[in-house]
C-alpha cells in the first residue's frame, strides 16, 4: 500500500518544515516540502496529494501581520485549488503561523465566502512565549482526533496567539458546533478566549493550533522526561500526526 503524500507548504520565514516533515514520516506518510511559488505555478499539484500542513515560523516576516501576506496568496491566488482539495474531505493543518494563516485566509472556523471571522492577537503578556503549556483535547467534530488523548502536553512559541472571535455569536456557534478541539488546561498563556488553542472547520478536516505537536513525537523532547513517568506513552504530538495520517487516534 502506497504511503498518504503531504505537502509541507513552506515560503519566506517558515521554520518549523524540517521537524514536521520529521513527524510526518514517523507517522506514515511521505512528505514533500513545497515552496508556495511551486504551488502557484501548478495549482493542479494539490491533486496529487491527501495531506497539506502550514508549518510554524514567521511567514514573510510577519509582516503586516502574522500569517496575513500568506493567507492572502492562498486566499486571493489558490482559493479555487484549495476550495477543491478540502472539499474531497482531504486534511489543511495549520500549526501556529500556520494557523494564523488559515484563519486570516478564512478556512478557519470557515465560512462560504472566507471571511474572517476570528484572529489571533499579541498575547496578553505583550510578549513572545516559549515554553510548554497543558491542552485539554475536546470532543469535536475533529473525530479523527477523538481517540487520542484527552491531556496533551505540548511547546508553545508564539508572540500572536490569543484566540478571539469577532462577537459573542460566533463563539458561541464554535462551542455549539463542536469545533473547538484543543483548549488550554491550567494557565491560559496568552488571555485566549474560553483558553482556545486550536479549532477546526465545520467538517473537521481543517485544523489550526497554536502549541507545536511536531516538537512532541518522543519522550526524550518533554522537559520530565528523565523521571520516567512518559516511559510507555505514544508522545500526544506522535498520536497527533499518526491519526492525521492513518485517520484514527492512537
Amino acid at each position: 500500500m502506497s504511503k498518504p503524500q503531504a505537502i509541507i507548504l513552506r515560503t519566506a520565514g517558515t521554520n518549523c518544515d524540517q521537524e514536521t516533515a520529521a513527524a510526518l514520516v514517523m507517522a506514515g506518510a511521505d512528505p514533500s516540502i513545497l515552496h508556495i511559488n511551486q504551488v502557484l505555478s501548478d495549482k493542479n499539484i494539490l491533486e496529487d496529494y491527501d495531506l497539506l500542513v502550514i508549518p510554524g515560523g514567521f511567514s514573510y516576516g510577519d509582516d503586516v501581520a502574522a500569517g496575513k501576506i500568506l493567507a492572502n496568496e492562498l486566499r486571493f491566488k489558490l482559493v479555487d485549488a484549495l476550495d477543491k482539495f478540502i472539499s474531497r474531505g482531504k486534511r489543511v493543518i495549520g500549526i501556529c503561523n500556520g494557523f494564523q494563516v488559515l484563519v486570516k485566509a478564512g478556512y478557519l472556523p470557515g465560512t462560504a465566502d472566507h471571511s474572517q471571522t476570528v484572529t489571533l492577537a499579541n498575547n496578553d503578556s505583550g510578549q513572545f512565549q516559549c515554553h510548554w503549556v497543558q491542552l485539554r483535547r475536546e470532543k469535536s467534530v475533529c473525530r479523527w482526533l477523538n481517540n487520542t488523548d484527552i491531556q496533551w502536553d505540548l511547546p508553545i512559541a508564539h508572540g500572536e496567539g490569543k484566540f478571539i472571535p469577532q462577537d459573542s455569536k460566533t463563539l458561541a456557534a464554535l462551542e455549539s458546533n463542536g469545533q473547538v478541539v484543543f483548549r488550554y488546561s491550567g494557565a491560559n498563556p496568552n488571555g485566549s478566549a474560553r483558553a482556545i488553542a486550536g479549532i477546526c472547520n465545520a467538517a473537521g478536516n481543517v485544523v489550526g493550533l497554536m502549541p507545536h505537536p511536531e516538537r512532541h513525537v518522543s519522550m526524550l523532547q518533554h522537559p520530565e522526561w528523565s523521571k520516567g513517568q512518559q516511559k510507555n506513552k505514544v508522545p500526544v504530538g506522535l498520536q497527533f500526526f499518526k491519526a492525521l495520517v492513518n485517520g484514527r487516534g492512537k
